[in-house]
């Protein structure tokens, strides 16, 4: 892990994100890019075109002081942060920036969300989410340490996950990290047999690993719901973060259909690292 971003709106929960990519850059001798992404108001928008370059330069020089003044951060010294400010605020943006510069992980905090505003609204975090090709580590509170000794992928093992699952892997094998796989099984129309569930979690494995030989170490929790089962298993496994695939879903689609760990992203106090189903 070379290089991380950290999109910044100057909330102390985007502080707790850059604290938690400071820890990992110091770790892994890793480059932090620090993403402010200005947002230009409708009225600058529509005024003539020399109107519009001389208030933009105006709010980007604002931005750039107050940004630098954010950035001046105890926890960020003897770590190289280059900061970048970007025009608009637009969400899919950030992954173009983290390709543009080779970006190994996004780092986003979030203060999770519920009810209506959660449906209708969503967060930034979940819109970054959603648009980012690179895994994404969603972080909740100030970071007093950040470990992934121990980290739970939880997954229902369908052929399209075998990609993320890969990449957690890869990701995690570069941190050092134990990686516990979990399936949780629902009741109603997903509920699975114990010899159905085997079954599926062997061919994913056989495809994904060439091997079975991580069969024996898959947990299978029962659970009301996924998201339930996720954060029970994490909170008495003592898991320092959980590792989900997600489709990435935008617009009507996912209102319709939601996004099962976009949920477990939302509310898990632990870290939460997503990664896309491509």
């Amino acid at each position: 892990m070379k290089k991380i971003i950290v999109p910044v709106d100057f909330s102390d929960h985007s502080k707790y994100a850059l604290e938690s990519a400071a820890i990992l850059a110091k770790k892994y001798n890793a480059e932090i890019f620090a993403l402010h992404m200005l947002e230009m108001s409708e009225t600058i928008l529509s005024q003539g075109e020399a109107d519009i370059q001389s208030e933009t330069i105006f709010f980007l020089k604002l931005a750039e002081n107050r940004f630098n003044e954010f950035l001046d951060l105890d926890f960020l010294k003897d770590v190289k942060v280059t900061p970048i400010v970007k025009h608009f605020k637009v969400f899919s943006e950030v992954n173009d920036v983290a390709k543009e510069h080779n970006v190994d992980l996004i780092v986003m905090g979030s203060h999770g969300s519920s009810g209506l505003k959660e449906i209708f609204v969503g967060s930034n975090t979940e819109k970054v989410v959603r648009h980012a090709e690179i895994p994404v580590l969603v972080v909740k509170n100030k970071p007093t340490t950040l470990s992934f000794d121990n980290v739970v992928f939880a997954s229902d093992f369908s052929e399209e996950t075998v990609t993320p699952y890969l990449n957690a892997s890869k990701l995690f094998e570069t941190l050092g990290s134990n990686l516990h796989l979990v399936y949780i099984n629902t009741p109603g129309d997903n509920f699975s047999s114990t010899s159905e569930m085997e079954k599926t979690v062997a061919n994913f494995l056989q495809k994904a690993d060439g091997n079975l030989d991580k069969l024996s170490e898959v947990q299978f929790i029962s659970d009301y719901s996924v998201e339930k089962g996720v954060l029970n298993y994490a909170n008495v496994s003592g898991a320092d973060a959980i590792a989900v695939a997600t489709h990435g879903r935008t617009g009507f689609t996912h209102f319709l259909a939601g996004s099962i760990s976009e949920d477990i992203a939302n509310h898990a106090a632990l870290p939460v690292v997503t990664f896309r189903i491509k």
